[in-house]
């Protein structure tokens, strides 16, 4: 009897280390350790309403609907321009244990890496990852919980496209937001380029949207150009800026606001940029792919614009434009 007993507790012991070690199934993967969760839950924190990061957004949603259906529920939050705001929705998501959250712009971008290190971010709109999230020598790939997709258009270009239109200009005024480190970085680099033609370079940087108006009168009274990077202040602002600036033209860093106020951009479709980022997310989701070895992905295409309006406005042969390449801004 106790032979019988004593191989009853060694088959009973020996069913229970195969569930422990393997036997049994994970209800999120199937047997080939593929995820299988039926829903899931994503954050969307957007800093500001503009129509850049709205198509970015609306692209995300897109694309994430196409790869996984109504699996997906979406919390889509707005910050209003208020960097504060972004944390407060980030650490919402967090409580409420998001699968993911989408980061749309810099300050977003920021709140959701100091408020997770286990939820997988994804940014978009993010001109610079290094600069964004102060990485040295940044390679490509964030690592951890974090990654995205990058807005970030040739400056170099930008800055010839100045001096292209406008062979005639000394000055060329950098209106930008000074709490935007990705703007800014930009401002830089075209300065640089700038000046490297002999051409004076004006800082008018403005704090928020209380004194832009002030600061971009102040830049198209001293200045022949302006130049206004990715500059989420800007953008929200561009309706007000055009109607301080006269007959200064401005280059713009993205469509957005050269729709708004400017003559001419190098720029991306942000709604593709948003589209790539949310087939990212579906790679994450799903387990077909690791975010913390997922690289930051560029922009494959970039477009010259003309507003046609201001142009209208300025005097400028668009028929010479369109020669060049450029194509009009679609009316809204």
């Amino acid at each position: 009897m106790k032979k019988i007993l004593a191989l009853i507790l060694v088959l009973a012991l020996s069913a229970m280390c195969l569930i422990a070690c393997g036997g049994a199934k994970d209800n999120n993967k199937d047997d080939n350790g593929d995820a299988t969760k039926d829903t899931y839950t994503v954050g969307i924190c957007q800093l500001v309403p503009h129509p850049a990061l709205d198509a970015a957004t609306q692209g995300f949603i897109d694309a994430l609907k196409a790869e996984l259906g109504d699996k997906v529920t979406f919390l889509n939050e707005n910050a209003n321009n208020d960097p504060a705001v972004c944390t407060t929705i980030v650490t919402n998501f967090v409580n409420k244990k998001v699968d993911l959250i989408m980061a749309n712009a810099t300050p977003a971008l920021t709140a959701a890496v100091n408020g997770t290190t286990t939820i997988p971010v994804l940014g978009t709109s993010i001109t610079e990852y290094g600069v964004a999230l102060g990485i040295e020598d940044f390679g490509g790939t964030v690592g951890g919980n974090v990654s995205g997709t990058s807005d970030l258009a040739p400056l170099d270009q930008q800055a010839a496209m100045i001096t292209d239109l406008f062979p005639e200009a000394k000055t060329v005024a950098m209106l930008y937001c000074s709490s935007e480190a990705n703007s800014a970085y930009q401002v830089k680099v075209v300065k640089e380029a700038l000046e490297a033609k002999g051409i004076t370079v004006l800082d008018k940087s403005f704090t928020d949207s209380n004194d832009v108006n002030a600061v971009a009168a102040n830049a198209a009274a001293e200045a022949d150009v302006i130049y206004i990077p990715t500059d989420n202040t800007a953008a929200e602002c561009a309706p007000a800026i055009n109607g301080v600036i006269g007959d200064t033209p401005v280059i713009a860093g993205e469509q957005g606001i050269c729709a708004g106020c400017g003559v001419a951009t190098l720029s991306i479709e942000y709604y593709d940029l948003g589209f790539a980022t949310g087939k990212m997310a579906a790679q994450i989701l799903t387990g077909a792919a690791d975010i913390s070895t997922m690289p930051v992905q560029y922009a494959a295409q970039f477009t010259k614009m003309y507003n046609a309006e201001k142009c209208a406005q300025l005097n400028i042969d668009t028929a010479a434009l369109e020669a060049a390449g450029y194509v009009a801004i679609a009316a809204e």
